[in-house]
């Protein structure tokens, strides 16, 4: 299923794009990938199989970024990746199970110092590429 806009104007530039929404109503998920000036979105056989859409034909879509977005994040830490555009760029990139990992691990520090320990910890990890602290 090719894309009728461009994700990068829309949510911003990523590396990669995992979306969720709905197909004639029934529920996706899914990465998007860059195709031919455009980006599509993939489809398995399972999930087309019995899903009552033939190809070519018209359908309603919705579609949405997966997962912790950068302004779903606390103040600081939203802060702490939007100044660290490496560490950025590759959360946005990460699955949501990632993402959720980071922000649970930040989010479940007690004391003050203990958050801005972790906040410095996931911003380097990030810019080295890890998916976990």
């Amino acid at each position: 299923m090719r894309l009728p806009f461009n994700p990068s104007t829309v949510w911003g530039e990523r590396e990669r794009y995992h979306v969720t929404g709905t197909l004639s109503g029934r529920r996706l998920r899914g990465s998007l990938v860059p195709s031919r000036g455009g980006y599509e979105l993939r489809l398995g056989p399972a999930w087309c199989r019995g899903c009552g859409i033939s190809g070519g034909e018209s359908a309603s879509v919705t579609l949405e970024p997966e997962g912790p977005q950068l302004a779903d994040l606390a103040d600081d830490l939203a802060a702490a990746l939007e100044a660290e555009s490496a560490a950025r760029r590759y959360f946005e990139s990460l699955a949501t199970f990632y993402r959720t990992g980071f922000v649970r691990w930040v989010e479940q520090a007690k004391r003050p110092e203990t958050r801005a320990a972790r906040i410095s910890a996931t911003v380097e990890a990030l810019k080295e590429r890890r998916r976990q602290p």
